[in-house]
């Protein structure tokens, strides 16, 4: 029954992967593409930035960023990357759910013989497919686009690698964290709202923490344990911000099968 419900809710959201697809696959397209404009004004453009105060730079993701390298600039697209991948896991997680409610169907499914937590291992599975298929986009335009690009010169592989491997976790926070989010409210009308509030808050705090002046805030969002310009300078992750993110990936989905087993779903009357 499960793998009947991954059947249907994948066919259900498969145009929304395509779409998100072609759209985070054109945006990187329009950036990466401008490459050898920056790439041949470094000298002046990296001048210009130096006039910049650092925590403007910071938020931009451009503090100690060489523009005319090719991973220097392509982790700025990448930040703009992550930003869409944050809305579309989202929006994914606050509808995994949601939507049943909302169409007054949830009843009708719950009357299957059929556990819950099979249930939402389904629709979970189907988002994680639909997420992983935009994944792999994303790794195949990266160097796709590159390579096409790089107006001749040459870039370190291991960094492209580490920047696209953490997509999944990155993608994984998201949906769970909505989908925990949409349990715990009473009813969502509509998941936009909720979606782009939590992609672009997560922003905010990552791009503007540091103006408060501690890092707590920065650190219990992925844009911070992910940070492009962190793993393209350093050749690597801030592993302890890492385990932050699969901390709260565990925990979001562990909340959400126990709120969905003792949720009170409201039927038709």
């Amino acid at each position: 029954m499960s793998m009947n419900i991954f059947k249907q809710e994948f066919g259900m959201r498969w145009r929304s992967v395509v779409t998100w697809s072609a759209a985070i696959a054109a945006v990187m397209l329009v950036y990466i593409s401008l490459f050898s404009s920056f790439a041949g004004q470094a000298d002046q453009i990296n001048q210009l930035m130096a006039n910049y105060p650092k925590e403007l730079l910071d938020a931009f993701g451009l503090n100690g960023t060489d523009l005319s390298t090719v991973m220097g600039f392509f982790g700025v697209v990448f930040l703009f990357t992550q930003v869409l991948l944050a809305i579309q896991a989202s929006n994914y997680g606050f509808g995994l759910v949601s939507v049943e409610e909302r169409e007054w169907t949830a009843d009708f499914l719950m009357a299957k013989p059929v556990k819950r937590t099979s249930i939402l291992t389904g629709k979970l599975l189907s988002a994680a497919a639909g997420l992983t298929v935009t994944n792999a986009i994303v790794w195949i335009c990266s160097f796709g686009f590159i390579n096409i690009f790089k107006a001749g010169r040459s870039y370190d592989t291991g960094s492209l690698v580490l920047l696209l491997g953490s997509i999944a976790v990155f993608q994984l926070f998201f949906l769970s964290v909505g989908l925990v989010v949409s349990l715990l409210v009473k009813r969502v009308r509509s998941v936009t709202p909720y979606a782009m509030g939590l992609a672009f808050g997560m922003y905010v705090l990552s791009a503007f923490g540091g103006l408060l002046g501690t890092s707590v805030i920065e650190d219990i969002t992925p844009f911070k344990h992910f940070d492009p310009n962190y793993i393209v300078r350093h050749g690597m992750y801030d592993l302890p911000l890492v385990l932050i993110s699969f901390g709260v990936v565990i925990v979001a989905f562990v909340a959400s099968y126990l709120l969905y087993a003792r949720r009170d779903v409201p039927a038709v009357s």
